[in-house]
């Protein structure tokens, strides 16, 4: 049996991956996860789950991460979208939990998303 602190800790450990986890409205920089069956096979929940990780880590309060279901595009899972405000939807493909610190610090937090990830990438090879 955990004692009453350790209990509190994991609650308000858990509510804060919670709050990372939900939508806002307004100038919410939005990463979506496919979720379906293809993309869990693919690897698609450690993905998400690096990303809570790493939004957590660098205490960003304007980035939410949902998931969503089949895109269609099962050859590129696990794939994420990342929408930033006044910006063009940006797909990458092929994610792996290691390439996700990279696609926080360089497109999420500066705006320049990592091309050699995207989708464009992944049709010239």
């Amino acid at each position: 049996m955990k004692s009453l602190a350790e209990l509190e800790a994991i609650r308000k450990a858990t509510l804060s991956r919670i709050n990372v986890r939900k939508e806002e409205k307004g100038e919410t920089t939005r990463v979506v996860v496919g979720m379906a069956t293809c993309g869990i096979a693919a690897g698609a929940r450690p993905v998400m789950l690096a990303f809570v990780d790493e939004i957590q880590k660098r205490q960003l309060q304007h980035v939410t991460v949902s998931q969503t279901g089949c895109v269609g595009m099962c050859r590129l899972e696990p794939m994420v979208d990342v929408y930033v405000p006044g910006q063009e939807k940006v797909t990458y493909v092929h994610v792996k939990p290691e390439m996700v610190p990279r696609i926080v610090a360089e497109h999420v937090v500066n705006g320049r998303p990592v091309e050699e990830y995207t989708i464009g990438a992944a049709d010239n090879n």
